[in-house]
């Protein structure tokens, strides 16, 4: 499995860039891997989608549904995909610090 330096921390990560040792995910590394995906730097409507998805995650061990995240964040598909131009599905690791 491929490691990369996220953060500060030595993460393994699977093909697609996917963080596999969720528990060492915090702020640093979403940040890291904000810049990989041309989304950063986080603003605080890409962290209200990060918490989001993040708290939907934890809970439910799945990201939630694209209109749960529009309702909850109060933001629209075209500023969704501004925000994360890969979208918010290819984004995902930056939301993971739990499987």
């Amino acid at each position: 499995m491929p490691k990369a330096i996220l953060g500060g921390v030595e993460i393994e990560v699977d093909e697609e860039g996917f963080i596999q040792e969720p528990e060492k995910w915090n702020e640093k590394v979403a940040e890291d891997l904000a810049k990989l995906e041309k989304a950063y730097p986080l603003t605080p409507d890409h962290w209200k989608v990060i918490n989001c998805i993040r708290t939907y995650y934890l809970k439910y061990g799945i990201a939630p549904p694209i209109r749960m995240l529009l309702k909850q964040t109060g933001l629209d598909l075209k500023r969704i995909y501004e925000l994360f131009p890969s979208g918010p599905a290819k984004d995902r690791s930056l939301f993971e610090d739990a499987r």
